[in-house]
């Protein structure tokens, strides 16, 4: 532990520039101002996005002299995974440190047919949810675009460690909201589907949001490939208000708009993440509100199971009041699943992250 806080002062004390916060083109210019060649920054750019190089040492096809000045000049704030847990049921679970000693978490989730992961883009968070655990902490900073992507490539390594298959999917479902951070997510999209990193498709990475209207049109106006979930929970204000309390900001009224925006820009198709709880949302009202919310433009209701943070203040609904949510949707054609947790006996499902390690 003594180790730890000694290397955390040296990184706070240490004020060179992380080397990537620079664009390609940026890098380039720096070695030609060194009197070197435009090649070696493309070749630096390759160490730290495609290869995730930890260190200047490693980037092995450079001279001894170019990485002494690399590192005289320089620091790669990598993220450092601190602890690793597995569930029964396979899920994984980091807890990331980053350089500056804050700690976030991201979780593989493991299916027979993909794996995905499911990244942080804030420590702690702006929003306010009663019913997540992630709402509790104090929202300390927003995470860098390199922070954000770092998560995604340990979890592509453990992926094809332990399950012998890359990464098949993101979800920006970890700890934060997305939107407040939207800058360095779309920055960190970008590397993860750019083929100078990974290569990933946009139609694989999914943004999740709990409604900021602004910001759901500002990433239409921008053409974004990438696919839009919203956490809703309930269709009718004054409900959604009680769970939700930043929803008297951003009211129903205002994200319908946005969410119609956004459709009628991108005709992609809206998730609509919601959870059932019992004496909240588990009435015929409740279901009916939420019909009536979908039909404005083609989506899709993902009803997640309830996984609990510890006071018992909210409740899973019954069985039976889900499957009242699942055949009036689908008498509606809704199209609607029902999503079993995985991960909770390590605190990894949805809701759950807290930084309890």
């Amino acid at each position: 532990m003594a180790g730890f806080f000694i290397d955390y002062l040296c990184a706070v004390k240490n004020d060179k520039k992380d080397i990537r916060a620079l664009t390609k083109a940026q890098l380039r210019s720096f070695f030609v101002e060194q009197g070197d060649s435009a090649f070696r920054g493309n070749q630096v750019y390759e160490w730290l996005w495609q290869k995730s190089a930890h260190s200047f040492e490693g980037m092995t096809n450079l001279s001894k002299e170019t990485r002494a000045m690399l590192n005289a000049n320089f620091v790669i704030n990598h993220i450092r995974v601190d602890q690793m847990q597995r569930s029964n049921d396979g899920t994984i679970k980091n807890a990331v440190r980053l350089h500056d000693g804050l700690i976030v978490e991201s979780v593989l989730i493991p299916t027979k047919t993909r794996t995905t992961a499911c990244v942080s883009s804030q420590v702690g968070c702006s929003l306010d949810c009663k019913f997540c655990a992630t709402s509790r902490l104090k929202r300390m900073r927003n995470l860098n675009p390199d922070e954000i992507y770092d998560q995604v490539v340990a979890i592509d390594n453990e992926s094809r460690l332990y399950f012998g298959r890359p990464l098949s999917n993101i979800v920006f479902m970890g700890m934060g909201e997305p939107l407040m951070n939207y800058n360095n997510v779309l920055k960190a999209i970008d590397k993860i589907t750019s083929k100078e990193g990974l290569g990933m498709s946009p139609k694989r990475i999914t943004v999740s949001t709990s409604g900021v209207p602004k910001m759901i049109k500002k990433m239409a106006d921008e053409e974004v490939k990438f696919k839009l979930a919203v956490s809703l929970h309930s269709a009718i204000d004054e409900v959604r208000t009680t769970i939700m309390p930043f929803n008297a900001t951003f009211p129903l009224k205002d994200l319908r708009e946005a969410l119609e925006y956004w459709y009628a820009k991108t005709k992609n198709k809206i998730t609509y993440e919601y959870v059932v709880w019992q004496g909240i949302n588990d009435t015929k009202e409740a279901v009916d509100a939420l019909v009536k919310f979908c039909r404005f433009a083609p989506s899709k209701v993902n009803l997640i199971e309830y996984n609990p943070i510890d006071d018992g203040e909210f409740q899973q609904a019954s069985e039976e009041a889900i499957a009242l949510y699942q055949s009036v949707l689908e008498q509606n054609n809704i199209t609607v699943t029902v999503r079993r947790s995985r991960g909770k006996d390590i605190d990894a499902a949805c809701g759950q992250l807290a930084n309890k390690s």
